[in-house]
This record gives C-alpha cells, sequence and structure tokens, in this order.
C-alpha cells in the first residue's frame, strides 16, 4: 500500500497500485518528486539504484495507472525536453505549467 498526499484536498490517499515490484518502487519513487519540480528518466532510474535502467524507469512511468496522482508528468528526457505522456506532450506541459503557476507554451 503507498500512500499519496493530494494537496488539493488537504488528504492522504491510500494507493494499492498493481504491478511489478520494479514498477511500484518507480511509482514510489515519483511521488517523492516536488510539485512544480522535474527529474528526468535517468535521475529517477539513479533515485531507485539503478543507474543503468533509464529504459525500463521509462516503461515503469508509462505504465502508471493513475497519472493523475502519480505524478508522472514530472519526469522529462535527459536534454530537457518533455518526452512522451500518455495524454500528450500538450497536456504534460499544461500540467506542469499549471503546478509552476505560468501560462503552458503554445502547442
Amino acid at each position: 500500500m503507498t500512500q499519496a498526499f493530494d494537496a488539493k484536498r488537504n488528504q492522504v490517499l491510500a494507493l494499492d497500485l498493481k504491478g511489478t515490484a520494479f514498477q511500484r518502487r518507480v511509482w514510489s519513487e515519483l511521488l517523492q518528486i516536488p510539485r512544480g519540480a522535474t527529474t528526468t528518466y535517468g535521475g529517477l532510474a539513479a533515485r531507485i539504484g539503478a543507474p543503468s535502467a533509464s529504459r525500463a524507469v521509462g516503461s515503469a512511468v508509462g505504465a502508471n495507472p493513475v497519472c493523475f496522482v502519480v505524478p508522472c508528468h514530472r519526469v522529462v528526457r535527459g536534454d530537457g525536453t518533455l518526452g512522451g505522456y500518455a495524454w500528450g506532450p500538450e497536456m504534460k506541459a499544461a500540467m506542469l505549467a499549471e503546478e509552476l503557476g505560468v501560462t503552458p507554451p503554445a502547442p
């Protein structure tokens, strides 16, 4: 069981995420990325103790079953570009912009 904090509602959500042990480790680490901050797939891989597993981390991030609760939009490519997102790069950019309180870039 994992817990996520919903800042807008000031509540802790209990999450029973189904996935491999590796996926759950990645998803748990996603919850540690502060609102408005980003990390890279390689950085996330290093944070979970698997520095050479950035592609596997990318797959686990992409398999996140609750994207709006477990903030996979906060993970970007090593070159700083947004990378993939289930709802498209525009939505990813908009979510990050909202967290920062800025206007999202035009598509």
